[in-house]
Parts: structure tokens; sequence; C-alpha cells
């Protein structure tokens, strides 16, 4: 009667949950995620007053949810991925003292303007995936301290409350999938901390505001299959930090603002297909260098696909169908290797692609034909002249470079803090998320093997990417193995370093542990170097940064950490690279620390061919 923890998470507990349950009043903490529960809540479950976090995520509960938050002491409630029916209890709408909700990928039919007060205290809320109906509340914006609202594939109607523009803490609102109608609030222009909005799938209408460009963190913007129309405002270029850009299935007309090319971190998808766009393809586009899904299909561009699209090296997917397009296609494996679907019902296209004609020499530019001929224009100058252009071209080399130093020192201080920090709330929040957004660890995933286990890449919901190593199950395993994980964390945790990954977390669990690192975006050097194209990016200058930033680590391991660190299997496998090609080490797993003052000694081990010699 006394106890206020319970805790059955991770077990293999069938059945239902017991209506004795409901004479702990004194539980503050219940957690049973991830269990193999069924059946429907105990409604004797409302006598639990002092409850503060109830965990049910990941069973096959069904029903209705009973009356919680009874004595308004409930912070944190998870019941993601059930079965449960019916409205969300009544007792939720006056529970000021929630802080985190996920109740998403349930069968939940609920009112949306009735059924949500305003929760001061509330970061996070989840209810996407259910069949909320109603129109959204203004009450919305009075939730000040609100870092997520995700509200998509539900039966919202109604417009887009503006209040929501007061919500300045936002990082990611979603509200895909509904039945919205109306314009999108220009207000959205205050949500300086947004870096996910996604409203695709709705009958939104008007113009794209341009306020949107004052979204200087956003990363994925989704606005497809809605009614919008007009212009793609240039503002949109403003927005440096966009990765993901879907506007298709619009109405949208005008050209494809040259300021899109601004957008140099766009890396997962540009798909402006299914519009009324016209005129040329800028060739400011080709900036796009780290682009690797182009869709441009369906509209009414003109022109011809600009040669400097050679340039785009990480184009793996591309689409420029039913347009007026002409003139032959530029020279790269991503447009020889495309099927011909990508080139069908234009005006002219040619190229070496199966149903394209081949370009004959009228149809080649001018500019192709002077392929291989090398101009030399040679300008005899008097010495003063030239050492003063000589003066000017450096001076403006400097000030360029210290422009780009001082960008890249900005960025790097605005993405300095620690995302993770929410995490201190609720550790058992992380592992849902994991899970969630790896689908239970699914191989599609995986962006790595090692001896130990797999390597994950997760998109949490709160907008970080991280990487997920997912170690070979504990119990009665490999002693090895639990040594390696341990070596892992310990190492980690005693050294912060540049040029070493960064260790945010780890779950140690007999049934799933598994340690969470930055997610380095170029993955191993071993990789990059085993493909030509990849060995061929690495020049000199980068492969000297390279040996450097490891050199930097090693030295600090050894002469600058409190107790000595030996790696003891410095690979190219263990070499990992950001977006920026800077190195880090990683996989401490068989690193040693040294003791002081006292004899080291260690067995042989590493990965054969990079072992000292004897």
């Amino acid at each position: 009667m006394n106890l206020n923890n319970l805790d059955l998470s991770y077990n293999i507990l069938t059945g239902s949950i017991p209506p004795t349950l409901g004479k702990l009043t004194k539980l503050t903490v219940l957690s049973a995620i991830y269990c193999q529960l069924s059946g429907s809540l105990p409604q004797e479950m409302t006598n639990m007053t002092n409850l503060s976090k109830l965990y049910l995520s990941g069973n096959s509960l069904s029903g209705y949810l009973p009356q919680l938050c009874q004595g308004g002491s409930l912070q944190f409630f998870s019941a993601v991925g059930n079965h449960f029916t019916g409205e969300i209890p009544k007792s939720i709408r006056n529970c000021t003292s929630l802080i985190r909700v996920r109740l998403n990928g349930n069968r939940l039919a609920a009112n949306v303007s009735e059924v949500f007060g305003v929760y001061p205290h509330l970061i996070f809320m989840d209810i996407s995936d259910n069949m909320l109906f109603g129109e959204l509340s203004p009450n919305w914006g009075e939730c000040q301290n609100l870092t997520k609202l995700q509200l998509s594939g539900n039966m919202i109607t109604g417009r887009i409350p503006p209040e929501i523009g007061q919500l300045t803490q936002l990082s990611v609102l979603g509200l895909s999938s509904n039945q919205l109608v109306g314009k999108i609030p220009k207000e959205f222009g205050r949500l300086t901390s947004l870096f996910n909005l996604t409203l695709n799938e709705n009958q939104l209408c008007g113009q794209i505001p341009q306020e949107i460009g004052k979204l200087s963190n956003l990363e994925v913007l989704d606005l497809s299959m809605n009614h919008l129309s007009g212009p793609i405002p240039p503002q949109l270029g403003d927005c440096f930090r966009l990765q993901y850009l879907k506007l298709s299935k619009n109405v949208l007309n005008g050209s494809i603002p040259f300021q899109i090319g601004n957008l140099v971190y766009l890396q997962g998808l540009l798909d402006l297909s299914h519009n009324s766009l016209n005129g040329q393809i800028s060739p400011q586009l080709t900036k796009l260098i780290r682009l690797e899904k182009l869709n441009l299909s369906h509209n009414m561009l003109s022109g011809s696909i600009p040669p400097s699209f050679e340039g785009m090296f990480s184009l793996q997917s591309i689409d420029f169908s039913f347009n007026a397009l002409e003139g032959p296609l530029p020279n790269s494996k991503s447009f020889q290797k495309a099927p011909a679907e990508a080139f069908i019902n234009n005006k002219g296209l040619c190229g070496e692609v199966q149903s394209l004609r081949l370009c004959n020499a009228s149809s080649i530019n001018r500019s192709d034909t002077m392929k291989g001929h090398r101009v030399v224009i040679l300008i005899i100058l008097p010495v003063s002249v030239a050492l003063f252009l000589l003066f000017v071209i450096v001076g403006i080399s400097y000030i360029y470079y210290q422009r780009r130093r001082n960008i890249k020192k900005e960025v790097l201080e605005r993405s300095s803090g620690n995302p993770f920090s929410i995490w201190n709330y609720d550790g058992i929040a992380v592992f849902e998320d994991i899970v969630e957004a790896t689908e239970g660890f699914d191989n599609k995933y995986c962006i790595g093997i090692g001896g130990y286990g797999k390597v994950y890449k997760a998109n949490l919901p709160m907008g970080q990417v991280v990487a997920v190593k997912k170690l070979h199950l504990l119990e009665g395993g490999d002693q090895s193995d639990q040594r390696s994980f341990r070596n892992e964390i310990q190492v980690l945790t005693e050294i912060r370093h540049r040029n070493i990954v960064k260790l945010y977390g780890f779950c140690c669990h007999a049934r799933c542990s598994f340690l969470i690192y930055e997610y380095m975006e170029r993955g191993s050097l071993a990789s990059i170097l085993s493909n030509d194209e990849g060995a061929a990016q690495l020049d000199w200058t980068l492969r000297v940064k390279i040996i450097k930033s490891v050199a930097h680590a090693l030295s600090y391991m050894h002469h600058d950490c409190t107790l000595q660190i030996v790696h003891r299997d410095l690979s190219s496998n263990n070499v990992l690279l950001n977006s920026e090609l800077e190195a880090c080490v990683s996989d401490f797993g068989t690193a040693r620390l040294l003791i002081p003052d006292s004899s080291n000694r260690t067995m042989l081990v590493g990965t054969y061919g990079y072992i000292a010699p004897g």
C-alpha cells in the first residue's frame, strides 16, 4: 500500500492490468512499456491520485482511458501504439500539471476544441494518428512552454489559429493529414525556434507567406498536397538550414526563385513537382551539392537543364518529366543512370538515356563544344599594376575567408547548446523516442554493423539526429561484449574533445542495450575510401586535415586527460567524418585507462592490418 514506484517495463507480461492496482493510492510512478499487456485499463486507476508518471507505450491495451489526473499530479503520460478508443478523458482538460503527453498511434476520438485546456508547464504533446475532430482552439497559444505540438493524421477541420504564432519555444509543429482550410498564418514568422513544420495533406489555400523566410532554424518544411497558389516566395532562400523542402501538388506558379540555391544544406529532398511553375531552371540550383533527391516534374518549365548540374554529385534520384525542357542532358552519372520516365513528355531533351534521341552537333551548346580546348589569355601589364592587382586579389580572398570562418563559427555557436537537456526529465521517454524513430530497430535504419552490434540512424521527435549502437543481448552473452559496453561508457564520460565522438547517453538492460552518439553525416573514413567517387573527393588537403584531427584526438587522450587513454583499435573504420569532413575518433570498446605510477600491461587487441608491430 505504501509503494510509490513500480517499474514492470521490458518484460513478457501477458493479460490485463488487475483492478487491485487501484489500491496503490500512494503510487507516483507506474511504468509498463513494451510488455505484452492487453485488455482495458481498470477504472480503479482513478483512485491513484498521486500518480505523476504513467508509461504504457508499446502494448496492446484497448478500451477507454480512465479519468486520470484526479489529484492534479499527473505530469508525464505516455501510451503510444496501443488500441485505446473513445474520448480522451475530460479530466485531462483541467490537468494543468502536465509536462509531456504522448498518445499517438491509437484510435482515440474526441473534439479537440473541448478536451484540451491551457497547460502552463506543457512542453511536449503528440496525439497524432488518432481520430480527433473539431477545430483547433486559440488556447494553444497560451501554452507558452510548448516545444512540440504534433496533431497529424487526424480529422481536424477549420482554420489554423494565428495564436499558435505566440509559441516562441515551439520547435516541431505537425498538422499534416487533416482537413484544415484557409491560409497559413503569417504569424508563423514568429516561430523562430521552429525546425520542423509539416502542414501537408490538408486543404490550405492562398500564398505561402513570405514570413516563413524568418525561420532561420527551419530544417524540414512540407506544404505539399494542398491548394496553395501564387509564386514561391524568394524569402524561402533565407531558411539556410533547410534540409528537406516539399511543395509538390499545389497550384504554385511563376519561376523557381534563384534564391533556392542558397539552401546549401538541402540534402534530403527538393520536391516542387505537380505545380504550374514556368520559366527556366536557374543555374543557382546547382549550388545544392548535397541534394540527394530532386523532383521538378509536372510543371511548365522551359529551356535547357543547366550543364552545371554535372557538379551535383550527391544526386541519387531525379525527375524532370512532363515539362517543356529541351537540349542535352548534363553529363553525370545521376542523369545517365536515371530511368527513362524521369525525362518523358518534354519538348526535346536528348542524351545517352534510353528512349531519348542522341544529341547531334547542332543541339549542343557552344559552351559544350569548347570542352577539351584550353583557352589561354595572356595579358601583359606593368609591374606596378600587376602587384596592385595581386594585393587586391589576396585582400578579397582574405576577407572571403574570414567571412566564411565567422559564418561557420556563428553556426557552430548557435547549435552548440545541448539538444538533449530535455531528456533529463524522463529517461523512459528517450527510450520510446528511439524505438519509435527506428521502428523497433528495423534494418532499414541500419547504417553500420560491427563486432558488438548494429548502428542505426534515429531522427528523434524533437528534430535531433543521433546514431544508436544497439549491442547484442548482454544476458548470457559473451563477457567481452559486456566489458566493451561498460568500457565505452567509462571512457567517453571521462573525456570531451571536438575530435572525439560525443556520447549522449546509454540504455543498459538485459533485453535491449544501446549507446547514443552524435550522428556523423559522412560515415567512416573506410567507407569513403572504399569507392572511387568518395576517395576522389578526399584530396591531399582534406586528407591532411583528417590526419591532423585524429592526431589532435590522440594527443588529447595521451597527454591532456586526467587519466591517460590508449585507444588500441585505431583504424579507418573507427574514424568518422561529419558533413564538413572533420574527423572524430570513435569506438572505445577496447580502450584502456592507464593508471599513473603503476604497471600497465595490455593484451593484443585491435583490427588486423592496423595492429602496431611488436
